[in-house]
């Protein structure tokens, strides 16, 4: 999902598209500066790993020394807004309004920008820059597709978006293979390996999908995964382009679903992006719904997983289009505010959770360096507590002790994988917020987390847990040692950001 559309689904940007969106972010932003920066700008960007040219279209209005304008390519469109000085502009996009995406200048007719390090220079555009405008397909009629058997408990596995992005490459993708075997992250329950955007080719001359050159053979890749005891995952989209800018399956559902099959794929995440260039949010269900018959059709078992951010309510008909997950929130991004604002946004959906389908707070980024082991201590405990898919994002092959005490604890992925499949909901008091999930046989979960900057004292009362016979065996799932309840409640002290987590059974 790195999205070349460097926005997301709810019109922000996303992380994933952000890399590249900054790309062309910059390559706007060197269109439209100077005397009068009104007027349509052209950049030419990076060429793709297929061979294809990135062109971004920066529309531009100037009134005074504020600019308002929409920059636009083949994956995405957006709304940016800045100010000028003379020949000097600044803009900025909807995600960070107090920090400028691009800043350039206005020189001899062009604009010359950076974003980063990058610099990107955009001229006058003409009729000749325009992209070609896609035919609009009409969605087909409503109804529900089979449950494909798969994903009773969460998936769990990799992606390489969150370290790799655009990066990722064939010989990426086996070492990473093979260190899910020797860390011992397979036998933990890690069993997809999933390639992200940027794998794409161009299509042949008969409309099949090819892989560009850091993808030579597809299919023998996925016989390379299978021979580890591993499955194999891939990108696309509903729409024309990925959010990375790569072709996706746009009018090609049918033919992309038996491509993916033949090469033997085992799981498609499948990203909105540019798709709400052409189908409106109402239209979410119908459009999933096309690429869901496609899979089912190929009778091949893979798992289908929705990436549109939580757009259009889709908690309640991702399972009708052999959804086996769906996105709830935005990308995640490796810090705090990031991870716990989107499983915060898990809670009104937990009721849609299940053997089967599962709410997705998007991929875990623990090991990636930005937040602290207790932060990610919270993160995997919040993410088994709400029965979230456990994709890890970082780089296998080099974790960390502490990045591998955390991903690989079983008793904390036993709370994740528990087959009742029943998602936590949290209640907050003050810093401390209170998770409690119901597990099978009886027993339950309960996480305690603090919000604030201080360690602070938790306490778990024995009712709060409705066990019936009440409280058998308490264990304390980071520590590994029993915890006992005395007159009723338990209590302990939870560093800033930590988290407390137990499992209690009824006596």
């Amino acid at each position: 999902m790195l999205r070349s559309t460097l926005l997301s689904g709810n019109g922000m940007y996303s992380p994933k598209g952000l890399a590249w969106a900054a790309v062309c972010l910059v390559t706007i932003s060197t269109a439209g500066c100077g005397h009068r920066l009104t007027g349509r700008w052209e950049a030419t960007g990076r060429t793709l790993d297929n061979g294809e040219q990135e062109k971004t279209i920066l529309e531009l209005k100037q009134s005074g020394n504020q600019l308002t304008g929409t920059m636009k390519s083949p994956g995405f469109s957006i709304d940016v807004k800045g100010t000028a000085n003379g020949n000097h502009f600044e803009l900025f996009g909807p995600r960070n309004p107090t920090r400028p995406f691009i800043t350039g200048e206005l020189t001899n007719g062009e604009l010359h920008g950076t974003i980063g390090r990058r610099e990107w220079i955009a001229r006058p555009a003409t009729a000749a820059d325009d992209t070609p405008t896609n035919p609009y397909i009409q969605p087909p009629a409503l109804h529900n597709v089979a449950y494909n058997g798969l994903a009773k408990t969460p998936p769990m596995g990799w992606n390489s978006w969150n370290l790799f992005a655009g990066r990722v490459d064939d010989q990426t993708v086996r070492s990473i293979a093979d260190a899910m075997v020797t860390s011992g992250m397979r036998d933990a329950g890690y069993i997809y390996v999933n390639i992200d955007d940027t794998w794409e080719g161009v299509r042949d001359a008969q409309g099949n999908i090819q892989t560009n050159h850091k993808f030579p053979d597809m299919k023998a890749l996925a016989a390379y995964v299978h021979s580890k005891g591993l499955k194999l995952g891939i990108y696309s989209g509903p729409g024309p382009r990925t959010c990375a800018g790569y072709p996706a399956s746009y009018g090609h559902e049918e033919q992309d679903a038996k491509t993916f099959a033949a090469w033997g794929i085992d799981y498609l995440k499948y990203d909105w992006c540019s798709a709400r260039m052409i189908y409106k949010d109402d239209q979410l269900q119908a459009v999933y719904q096309k690429m869901g018959d496609a899979l089912q059709a190929t009778g091949r078992p893979i798992i289908y997983s929705l990436c549109e951010y939580g757009l259009g309510d889709v908690q309640k008909w991702g399972a009708n289009v052999g959804g086996n997950l769906w996105r709830t929130t935005d990308d995640i991004r490796d810090q705090w505010s990031s991870m716990i604002g989107n499983i915060e946004q898990q809670a009104p959906a937990a009721p849609y959770a299940g053997p089967g389908h599962w709410n997705d707070p998007d991929m875990l980024e623990i090991g990636n360096g930005h937040m602290s082991d207790d932060e990610y201590r919270t993160h995997m405990s919040l993410w088994a507590l709400t029965a979230a898919p456990l994709l890890a994002g970082n780089d296998i092959r080099s974790m960390t002790a502490a990045t591998r005490e955390i991903l690989l604890n079983k008793e904390v992925i036993a709370i994740d994988q528990d087959p009742l499949g029943k998602q936590a909901s949290p209640q907050k008091n003050g810093d401390l917020e209170t998770w409690i999930k119901p597990l099978a046989g009886g027993s339950v979960a309960v996480g305690v987390v603090n919000l604030g900057s201080a360690p602070a004292q938790a306490t778990v009362n024995a009712r709060d847990l409705n066990l019936k016979g009440g409280i058998g065996r308490a264990r304390d799932l980071w520590t590994h040692k029993d915890a006992r309840f005395a007159n009723g409640a338990y209590s302990a002290t939870v560093p800033a950001h930590g988290v407390l987590l137990l499992k209690v059974s009824a006596g």
